[in-house]
Order: C-alpha cells, then structure tokens, then sequence
C-alpha cells in the first residue's frame, strides 16, 4: 500500500494518514484482519512523529475502521469508508434539502460547485 503525506498541505498529518488507511480500504488493498504497519515504523517512514500515526490510529478505531489488539497491533476491523461525523452531516444535508424541495440532482449539482 502507498503511505504518503505531505508536510506542506494545510490537511493535518494524522488527517493524510487516516485518509491513506481510508483510500487503502477502499480500494481493497487493506482487507478486514489485515495489520496495519507498527506505528514507530511508519512514523519513521513517513519521517513523522510516533504519536502523529498514534493520533491517526486512534481516530479510524474510534470510527470503527481499525481495532487495537494488545501485541498484535492494529487490524482493519471492517470495510467502513467514510467517519461518523461526515456520514451525520451527510444525512442532515439530505434532510435539510428535502426539507427546501431540493431533489438528489439539485444536490449533487450544489456539492460539486463546492468542491
């Protein structure tokens, strides 16, 4: 799998290496049970700090992508793509605009001007 981030980008460190965790499942290039590299060593790797990778760790396990198993690392605990709070607004965006009449293309047409 392609660990990669970018010191110069404004997104977070712990942010680019979740998102590679995300993209690697995804794809299907990291399968449920799957471990993921020990955190000092992709620290080293990537040329980041250990608690960096911790952070980004921590925060797809407790999205429920990653489990922590005592001496046996972190493992890919299922094929969860997107984090809970994204999923939620995603869910009140659609409400919101169901709400003012709005139909799937209206949305779509709205969230692709935005990114």
């Amino acid at each position: 799998m392609q660990w990669t981030v970018d010191h110069a980008s404004r997104e977070l460190l712990p942010d680019q290496i979740a998102a590679c965790v995300r993209r690697g499942v995804a794809s299907g290039e990291l399968a449920i049970g799957e471990q993921l590299p020990p955190a000092a060593e992709l620290a080293t790797a990537l040329s980041v700090d250990r608690n960096t990778v911790l952070t980004a760790y921590r925060r797809l396990r407790d999205d429920g992508l990653l489990e922590f198993r005592r001496g046996r690392g972190a493992r890919v605990a299922s094929a969860v793509t997107e984090p809970a709070p994204v999923a939620e607004a995603a869910r009140t965006l659609v409400a919101v605009a169901r709400e003012h009449g709005l139909t799937r293309a209206d949305l779509l047409r709205l969230i692709a001007k935005l990114t």
